[in-house]
């Protein structure tokens, strides 16, 4: 077999096109630095991330130290209580929708409710849609004063009067 030299040539110039293309196409190394760049890139976000739960659960132990005691009546010590507020449905009578009315006309504690005079708990019953009377019918100061002593409300303490 013999080839003339313009054969030659040709088949020298695609051997050349061809291993420049495969050059090309291959990657080697951009893909693999791409990769590795993001590989680097996450364990950085990963380490942030963790940094940042780190100084928040530190700020919150800190809080805690610094609210005091747990004890009757506080925010830690009832359960449902929510950011230095209590869990005014533990009153008989008052429903999550209505407990989220009295947070937003400014009654958090148990001993705001128990202090309610005639003409706020009248207030209360028309912002809250309830019959003249209720309140002081289902006794919401009375339950609410002894959620405040750290009581458990009932009938059988209101009927009673043992506490």
């Amino acid at each position: 077999m013999s080839f003339t030299m313009n054969e030659l040539a040709l088949l020298l110039i695609a051997l050349i096109v061809g291993w420049l293309l495969g050059l090309m196409m291959s990657g080697r190394g951009k893909y693999r630095r791409l990769w590795h760049d993001e590989q680097v890139a996450h364990r950085a976000a990963i380490k942030d991330r963790d940094a940042r739960i780190e100084a928040a659960n530190a700020r919150i132990a800190e809080l805690e130290r610094q609210s005091g005691p747990i004890g009757p009546g506080t925010a830690t010590a009832v359960s449902g209580a929510v950011h230095g507020r209590d869990d005014l449905s533990r009153i008989t009578g008052v429903s999550q929708a209505q407990e989220v009315a009295l947070n937003e006309a400014g009654y958090h504690r148990y001993g705001q409710i128990a202090a309610l005079n005639a003409e706020q708990e009248a207030t209360l019953e028309a912002r809250l849609g309830l019959k003249p009377g209720t309140i002081a019918h289902e006794d919401w100061r009375g339950q609410a004063h002894e959620l405040e002593r750290g009581d458990k409300p009932g009938l059988f303490s209101r009927l009673t009067g043992s506490t």
